[in-house]
């Protein structure tokens, strides 16, 4: 079967089920303002507990990281992201799961070329490297202050 790429783009857009815009969109926006709406209430929460402004905007991102790696690990976040769309990608929750998806998926391979080695190929290698510098400076200067 022959046929040019207008002919097959006119035949995929006939198949193609249209996608409820409106409905995703306020989806999306919806479960994207409840995330941040829960980052708000850690930060207030810490604040509330004596941590000051910088200190609670660092462990509010750091609960946010973890909920989404342990929602991702146990595969619910996968389900609320096909529910909310964007919504998940927008806060800092959608950055944890980009990196600890593969991870998960490639664990059979083991750990260093299946977990690890995926993580730096879809996260991309400075972020992750970023992130695990941070972590292992900040453990650094906890011990050695």
């Amino acid at each position: 079967m022959d046929m040019t790429n207008q002919e097959y783009q006119q035949y995929v857009a006939s198949k193609a089920q249209k996608s409820p815009i409106v409905k995703n969109t306020l989806w999306a926006f919806a479960v994207g303002g409840l995330i941040c709406t829960a980052g708000q209430g850690l930060l207030n929460l810490y604040q509330y507990y004596g941590l000051d402004k910088q200190d609670a905007s660092a462990g509010v991102t750091v609960s946010l990281i973890f909920l989404s790696a342990l929602l991702t690990g146990l595969k619910v976040y996968d389900k609320i992201a096909k529910f909310a769309g964007a919504g998940t990608l927008v806060p800092v929750t959608g950055f944890a799961n980009s990196i600890v998806s593969p991870a998960l998926e490639f664990k059979s391979e083991g750990f260093i070329l299946g977990m690890s080695a995926k993580m730096f190929v879809i996260a991309g290698p400075v972020l992750v490297f970023g992130i695990s510098a941070s972590v292992i400076y900040g453990l650094l200067l906890l011990l050695f202050t």
